[in-house]
């Protein structure tokens, strides 16, 4: 179960200390994400150049990687990004976009997951299923299964990678092979707008950068972005007005909120 005072401490540190959350990640949801982290208060840099993601990844708080829009040499800055981030031990988060949809994206996951060891990797429940078993398959980069149905495939993955593995769906699960934590907070409406689940993969980053109990920073992470969405989405009129609000809400969410929304 999630403690709720652990949960408001650590939005109140990202708050206090505004970490540099170092984004590799595609063209669709640079925009949503750059603002839902300033919105949360952290410290957005969307940095992907071969040419400057070393240095930007020593001095981050933490380092997210999305394979949303692959290609060749932003794949290599992420594995230069990556090590860069694994010596000096700063928690990496991977969200496996499409995984299993194609063989190139597999192939890189493959690859990202081998070489840079990441902190925390979160998905929708078929891409969670693909990175296990590298014959599943994913309808682009919707999923097909329910969150439930990749509950072992999450708990395997985190036991084979030694990463916290977040699954997000109607129920998001969080593991480390042996815990499992759940968030049911949220709302259908999130669905339709696109880069939902890359903006939770970037708030997870923003709680990593301020808690090492890395188990506890993704269901931190995952909890706030259900309890917005479900806020939001009261008020909106479609997921038009939804972006809008979800931005106003997240940066405008309170210990109150949080107290007087979080389901158990």
């Amino acid at each position: 179960m999630i403690n709720i005072e652990h949960l408001i401490r650590d939005l109140n540190l990202i708050r206090k200390q505004s970490p540099l959350i170092h984004n590799i990640t595609n063209y669709v949801v640079m925009n949503n994400t750059a603002n839902a982290l300033l919105a949360i208060g952290a410290s957005p840099v969307m940095a992907h150049s071969v040419d400057e993601v070393e240095e930007m990844a020593v001095i981050a708080s933490s380092l997210v990687i999305n394979i949303g829009t692959l290609e060749a040499a932003w794949v290599e800055a992420m594995l230069i990004a990556g090590k860069t981030a694994l010596t000096k031990s700063t928690p990496i988060v991977f969200d496996p976009v499409g995984a299993g949809a194609t063989t190139y994206r597999s192939k890189v996951c493959k690859q990202l997951i081998e070489e840079c060891k990441p902190s925390i990797i979160r998905g929708n429940a078929s891409e969670i299923i693909a990175l296990l078993d590298t014959q599943a398959q994913t309808k682009g980069v919707d999923s097909t299964n329910t969150s439930d149905s990749a509950l072992n495939s999450a708990k395997a993955l985190a036991l084979q990678t030694n990463a916290v593995v977040v699954i997000s769906g109607e129920t998001d699960y969080i593991t480390n092979g042996a815990t499992v934590e759940t968030v049911k907070n949220g709302n259908p409406m999130m669905a339709k707008v696109t880069g939902m689940g890359c903006t939770a993969t970037a708030i997870v980053g923003a709680f990593s950068a301020v808690n090492k109990n890395l188990l506890e920073a993704a269901a931190h992470g995952m909890a706030v972005m259900g309890i917005t969405g479900e806020i939001a989405a009261s008020i909106s009129k479609g997921n038009g007005s939804l972006q809008i609000n979800f931005l106003d809400t997240l940066f405008n969410l309170d210990e109150e909120a949080i107290r007087k929304n979080i389901k158990p």
